[in-house]
């Protein structure tokens, strides 16, 4: 009753508002609150017909804030009402865990949809995929459910579980899952020495403290060995924290723009320059992207592809070039609001078209092992009477010295052989590293700041 009351206060501060002489015009201004001072009144009649009429006893708090909601997702996807829990949520999640089953969804064609899983995650063991439609949660349809609805009824407390009905493109008919909800930790960067001198860094969400954990794994991995060339996959990667983007992007980007916005408030145009920094990584650097790398990775994606800084590997990414500003309110809840679009440094939006790799690797899942025929080659050293080689004995020494593939180069190893995409961007790594730093000056040059001399040197310095 007492959000009735406001409502009908308002309209009675309307009602008492000078009136125009009858002689004089509007102004387009005043019709526009002339048209929202008639449509609150329309609300409020709305509501009070709800309390009176309505088969069972309404909770008015609860049709209010269904009301906001309503208005909200009108805009656009990911505007949204948060009540104080899931505002406190929200802001748990961004330094450091939640509970639930590690997932990102958002509304696409009015159904709620997989942006991507958290690796390591309920959600990532299940086997759920970027693009997968869920229909239902605990037999509930999500037809109607707002994004923040569908968030709450997928979080909960550890060790319960929740059951998906996933659609996804190819399968005859919609499939069950069953996930146990976990704690949700947020490590957002994990690393993988690729080889001595050739880095793989997966980012999987910006939040708070990736950038400083994104720099720490690399002067971890620069202690063993100089960085010849960085593998940076944001596959599946939702996005996050926007100065965290920028900051990641920051570290290898001397000059220029990294990301631009702009909104209808001119407060919401802003332009992130880079900085130069102490340390310079100017290190080949591939960068993998697919379906699922959204918001924050593209922005990282998108600045590293247009200033040349980075080969694109993958498919085309998400497509979310739009910027949500979180607005507390005075009774602890939030509001998530699109504030402005985003432009990469070229000025193009991604908004919808997504970033395009350079060059574009399908991801193909990895066919059952089965044992290979034997292939039968015949080599020089096969031929009769074939003239031997001097130095063969050496060279076999060596060979037997060689050490046995430790632990890690096999798990290596076994990665590359079922991810297609990544095989590919680590080919490209070690090709641009080979031929960046097997590359010498021109005969007769004495600089040492020629291209090749700069780009040899910054690629095995410890600075």
């Amino acid at each position: 009753m007492k959000q009735l009351i406001l409502f009908c206060s308002l309209l009675l501060v309307i009602s008492a508002c000078p009136v125009r002489a009858e002689n004089s015009a509007p102004t387009d201004n005043e019709q526009q609150q002339q048209t929202i001072y008639r449509n609150l009144e329309t609300f409020a009649n709305v509501l009070t017909l709800l309390q009176q009429h309505y088969v069972d006893k309404i909770d008015t708090r609860k049709v209010i804030i269904g009301a906001i909601n309503g208005m909200l997702t009108s805009l656009d996807p990911h505007s949204a009402y948060m009540p104080p829990g899931d505002f406190k949520e929200l802001q748990e999640e961004t330094k450091g865990s939640f509970t639930g089953i590690g997932i990102e969804i958002t509304i696409r064609d009015g159904m709620l949809t997989a942006v991507s899983p958290i690796e390591g995650t309920p959600a990532y063991k299940a086997g759920i995929q970027p693009g997968d439609q869920i229909i239902r949660i605990n037999g509930e349809l999500t037809k109607s459910m707002t994004l923040m609805d569908a968030v709450k009824k997928l979080r909960g407390k550890k060790g319960t579980k929740v059951t998906l009905t996933i659609h996804r493109q190819g399968w005859p008919e919609p499939r069950d899952f069953v996930l146990v909800r976990d704690v949700i930790p947020l490590h957002s960067v994990r690393t993988m020495v690729l080889e001595p001198g050739l880095l793989y860094v997966r980012i999987t969400n910006f939040q708070s403290n990736t950038t400083r954990d994104f720099v720490q794994a690399l002067h971890r991995a620069m202690k063993k060995h100089p960085l010849n060339g960085l593998l940076l996959d944001l596959r599946d990667n939702p996005g996050g924290l926007l100065d965290q983007a920028v900051k990641v992007a920051d570290v290898f980007i001397d000059k220029g723009v990294i990301v631009s916005t702009r909104g209808r408030d001119p407060e919401q145009n802003m332009r992130f320059e880079a900085h130069k920094g102490n340390r310079q990584y100017t290190f080949p650097l591939v960068v993998l992207v697919n379906g699922g790398s959204a918001s924050a990775s593209e922005i990282v994606a998108g600045a590293l592809q247009d200033h040349k800084r980075a080969i694109i590997v993958g498919t085309v990414t998400f497509g979310k070039g739009s910027v949500q500003t979180i607005i507390p309110m005075p009774n602890g809840a939030g509001i998530r609001l699109t504030t402005a679009r985003y432009y990469t440094p070229s000025g193009r939006s991604i908004q919808e078209t997504g970033i395009r790799p350079d060059v574009v690797i399908p991801f193909r899942m990895p066919a059952k092992t089965e044992k290979e025929p034997r292939q039968w080659s015949i080599r020089e050293k096969d031929l009769p009477h074939h003239f031997t080689n001097k130095a063969t004995g050496k060279n076999q020494g060596l060979e037997k010295k060689k050490a046995a593939p430790d632990r890690e180069e096999k798990k290596v190893q076994a990665r590359l052989a079922r991810d297609n995409q990544l095989r590919t961007a680590y080919f490209i790594l070690k090709s641009l590293n080979i031929v960046l730093h097997d590359k010498q000056p021109a005969a007769g040059s004495t600089s040492p700041d020629t291209p090749q001399a700069r780009l040899k040197q910054a690629g095995r310095s410890r600075t």
